[in-house]
């Protein structure tokens, strides 16, 4: 867990008493949005999607965290934190959880601790500021370019000097995170296709042909 690699193993040994091991399968529920919580959810291995309700009952995916990522940092900082999101699996995933109080006790003895989920929560406010920025604009190309773009910076990998990413989201949710309709989505998949910037491979993986072309629409 890359929050704890700065620890002695020492420290490690003891930290691993406080954890509570859970596991979700694909689907399930972590915690829902406006439910009271003390936890630091640590993702030991899987996907987690978090997400919100718009006021018109739609589905707005915030975030999609992998392996080593963390969520639930607020409510370490503030006792009365209810939680802002959903948290869903998006396959079976194993999760590491460690209350509030263990650690209010662990960044006391470990200070770089909270300054590494102070590092967290700053990106994550930067996120949804570029995700508000992207879901402001009428054009849903934008939209859907700022997200396969985030999906490549995650999930990414060079071959053959084009990105392929292995898609954690169906396409219903592929829309959900980009603001716009099913429909939408597979007919600007089709333009972006046609113009040689992507390539699709049935509905689980996407190739990113011409990165700086899609980066063009965020301008």
């Amino acid at each position: 867990m890359p929050i704890f690699a700065s620890l002695s193993g020492a420290d490690l040994s003891r930290i691993s008493t406080m954890i509570i091991h859970r596991k979700y399968a694909k689907g399930q529920p972590l915690i829902l949005e406006e439910q009271p919580t003390d936890t630091l959810f640590i993702i030991q291995q899987g996907q987690v999607k978090l997400s919100k309700m718009t006021p018109q009952g739609k589905e707005q995916i915030l975030h999609i965290l992998t392996a080593g990522d963390f969520f639930g940092e607020l409510s370490i900082f503030n006792s009365d934190e209810l939680s802002n999101f959903s948290a869903y699996a998006l396959k079976d995933t194993s999760i590491c959880m460690l209350t509030r109080a263990d650690m209010e006790q662990i960044m006391l003895e470990n200070p770089d601790i909270a300054f590494k989920l102070l590092k967290t929560v700053t990106k994550r406010l930067a996120h949804t500021e570029n995700l508000a920025q992207s879901l402001a604009t009428k054009d849903p190309e934008i939209r859907i370019a700022y997200m396969i773009l985030e999906l490549s910076d995650i999930y990414g990998k060079m071959r053959g000097g084009r990105i392929h990413i292995d898609l954690p989201l169906s396409r219903e949710e592929l829309a959900n995170y980009a603001g716009v309709t099913r429909e939408t989505i597979s007919r600007k998949f089709a333009i972006f296709e046609d113009l040689g910037l992507i390539e699709l491979i049935g509905n689980k993986r996407l190739v990113i042909r011409n990165r700086p072309s899609l980066e063009k629409y965020m301008d």
